[in-house]
């Protein structure tokens, strides 16, 4: 998938270059050398991906590694490490240790044995027909793409394709890519991809890190995207009418209208779950994707301005333990106030009519949470007006989340409190009632593990009045 180029609430106009006299001609070198350097990146990643595809043998290294490129590979985010911990990291030590192994079926290859292994329930199964992927010349509105997901990781095979696509979260570096051979070997092997897969995952569509997106577009009957028709990166504040352009669509959302088509007039006998590409699993698809780029985001922005901070600091000959400077904090407390609001769905676009999936998605998803001793879950669907009964993101208990920096962790906590808590009352967090502010913030408190202490002294006196604020 490329980055979507239509502005919106998230996008801000790119900033004019800086004018620079023509009269001098060393600035006017600089400038082309600064430029030709950039091509030549270019050049060399674009023919990267060419012999990729093109001139490697079938059972031969399908993932462009070490070569070309890449955003945040120095200190202090070290990208191309391989101390990683994210759950495909981990299956592929245990293919190589013999500890696990994946297991080849003619019709659907390692695909099912990949989610089995993963824990990746075949019911997430959503169908996109756009043009829109790294194997994009397989794809077609006959032979769509099917793409799975767990709140980690997310699979996507292509009708005949090369190479089984991986994204998988490591908990400090946030998405990493891997490839899989389609075709049966004695020895099948995940690799990871960097190249191949930064060219597009690396961009203001996931934030500016490495990521995960989707867009809604409009196509042809070929599946290739209609040139200058408006296109959509799809999150919780996106409009039903703007969603699923290029996808398939299952599953009833009464009368409200929408970009996506019915999987209909195709072979769907070759696809694990059939023709479902359930409507409640795009929701959820939707909301976890950009879920993910924040957390990583904050993550990112954190390491960077206390790395920068340290440098600072020790140039100018202060002690290490010197606190950070406010300009530090704004780096990370800006993108961790944005973590904030999309964790509790402040902005989430509302349902005008209810929602039903078609597949066993909704009960299988629900089935994983954690619930309090009310039988409470965030994993819990309302699918009446909103996509979840209690808003506040599941991923909340993730090991990304978990895993982020002091100061940011800090910083989100004492927020969600101050919401939760019925302290912000204003107008960013409006759309949250006296019971949604209760009902989640008794959920954590019985469910999240390494809540501050300040939440649990919260007296039950403060319960009482937030309740009545909220029936005033």
């Amino acid at each position: 998938m490329r980055p979507e180029r239509r502005p919106g609430p998230e996008w801000t106009a790119a900033p004019k270059p800086p004018p620079f006299n023509l009269a001098y001609p060393h600035e006017i070198a600089r400038r082309l050398k600064k430029t030709l350097l950039f091509l030549l990146k270019l050049a060399a990643a674009l023919s990267m991906s060419i012999l990729l595809w093109h001139g490697l043998p079938a059972q031969g290294q399908i993932a462009v590694q070490k070569q070309g490129y890449i955003p945040f590979t120095e200190e202090p985010i070290n990208y191309r490490s391989n101390d990683l911990k994210d759950p495909v990291a981990k299956l592929k030590k245990k293919l190589e240790t013999g500890e696990a192994a994946l297991r080849y079926e003619p019709k659907n290859g390692y695909l099912k044995s990949l989610l089995e292994l993963l824990d990746i329930p075949v019911n997430s199964q959503t169908l996109v027909y756009s043009k829109t992927s790294f194997q994009y010349k397989k794809v077609a509105p006959d032979t769509p793409r099917a793409l799975f997901f767990n709140d980690d990781v997310y699979i996507g095979q292509v009708h005949d394709g090369k190479a089984l696509e991986l994204v998988s979260f490591d908990p400090n570096q946030g998405a990493i890519f891997y490839l899989l051979d389609e075709h049966k070997t004695e020895r099948p092997a995940l690799e990871r991809a960097e190249l191949d897969c930064t060219q597009c995952h690396i961009a203001a569509s996931t934030r500016g890190v490495p990521g995960v997106f989707l867009r809604s577009v409009q196509t042809q009957e070929s599946g290739t995207l209609v040139t200058r028709a408006p296109q959509y990166i799809t999150g919780p504040q996106s409009p039903i009418a703007e969603r699923w352009g290029g996808w398939y669509v299952t599953g009833d959302v009464g009368h409200q209208l929408h970009l996506g088509k019915p999987s209909a007039g195709f072979d769907t006998s070759a696809y694990l779950a059939a023709e479902h590409s359930d409507v409640v699993a795009h929701l959820v698809l939707a909301h976890q994707t950009q879920m993910h780029n924040l957390i990583t985001q904050v993550n990112y922005q954190t390491r960077i301005a206390v790395y920068d901070e340290a440098a600072k600091n020790k140039a100018a000959g202060l002690p290490a333990d010197t606190p950070l400077s406010d300009a530090a904090r704004l780096k990370y407390e800006k993108p961790a106030e944005e973590l904030v609001k999309y964790l509790l769905f402040a902005n989430e676009a509302p349902l005008a009519e209810p929602v039903k999936g078609d597949s066993g998605y909704t009960e299988e998803f629900a089935a994983r949470g954690t619930r309090d001793s009310k039988g409470r879950s965030l994993r819990d669907f309302d699918l009446q007006t909103r996509i979840f009964k209690y808003p506040c993101s599941y991923l909340i208990y993730s090991d990304a989340f978990d895993s982020l920096p002091s100061p940011a962790k800090e910083y989100v906590y004492a927020r969600l409190f101050d919401v939760l808590s019925g302290r912000d009352q204003g107008p960013a967090f409006a759309s949250l009632t006296a019971n949604d502010r209760n009902n989640v913030l008794e959920i954590l408190l019985a469910t999240k593990p390494g809540l501050p202490a300040a939440w649990k002294k919260r007296p039950a006196e403060q319960l009482k009045q937030q309740v009545s604020i909220g029936k005033e």
